[in-house]
């Protein structure tokens, strides 16, 4: 919502008294002076006019999460346990999920209550890297570096896979590297190369690493420097 709006909306004056208190330099946003009655304000910034607050921000959260085998990556499941059972109750209307792991897949979750910034994150076009090592059912081709490196085609979304990348750690273990994220799009891979994945664990999403001090389970907060090297 733009900072104009807000005062009048919240402060009781007009759109003009708004964009001249403004122009003064007498409201803050999140602490510093916006001269810009336009300027756009989400709900976790914290508005001020004369000192006075006029909208309280909310709290963010950007959490890593050390997912195990065996929970759901869903905010509630009838069946199954999910990961918000590993995550503090207070935040669990609060929290959604970005990028996926399905229930058997394991290693770095993110969980947060800031939807624009995970779109940004997760968003296909955007073309952010994930890391994955993977184990499979067979030896991993020769050609399978080529196949991934050209893209593969999945004929529900008619549409080809980005380039992706594999670095081989042994016969049937592999480090690999996509940028897009889509449905299961890692074992559909090598499904269309004749091959299985038998375990699959996420190691990093842009510049966000699985914290290695964690354990199956954990979680912390994200530093500010692992929230800002998505933005």
């Amino acid at each position: 919502m733009k900072l104009s709006r807000i005062l009048s909306n919240q402060n009781g004056v007009s759109r003009k008294q708004a964009n001249a208190l403004i122009a003064a330099g007498r409201v803050t946003v999140s602490g510093g002076i916006c001269r810009e009655p336009a300027q756009e304000v989400d709900r976790f910034s914290t508005v001020k006019a004369d000192g006075a607050i006029i909208q309280a921000g909310d709290a963010v959260h950007y959490l890593m999460l050390y997912k195990p085998a065996g929970y759901l990556s869903a905010t509630v499941d009838d069946t199954h346990k999910t990961v918000l059972d590993l995550i503090e109750s207070k935040l669990h209307s609060d929290l959604h999920i970005a990028g996926r792991l399905d229930r058997a897949s394991t290693g770095l979750l993110i969980l947060t209550n800031d939807g624009i910034w995970s779109r940004r994150l997760t968003e296909p076009k955007i073309k952010i890297p994930k890391v994955y090592r993977v184990s499979t059912a067979r030896p991993i081709t020769p050609e399978t570096p080529e196949r991934f490196a050209e893209g593969i085609w999945f004929e529900p979304e008619r549409l080809w896979t980005s380039p992706a990348q594999i670095e081989m750690l042994g016969l049937r273990e592999a480090r690999v590297t996509i940028y897009e994220g889509r449905y299961h799009q890692v074992k559909r891979m090598f499904h269309a190369v004749g091959n299985r994945i038998i375990a699959l664990h996420r190691e990093k999403m842009g510049d966000i690493r699985l914290d290695d001090s964690l354990s199956p389970g954990a979680y912390r907060p994200l530093t500010k420097e692992e929230i800002s090297s998505v933005r």
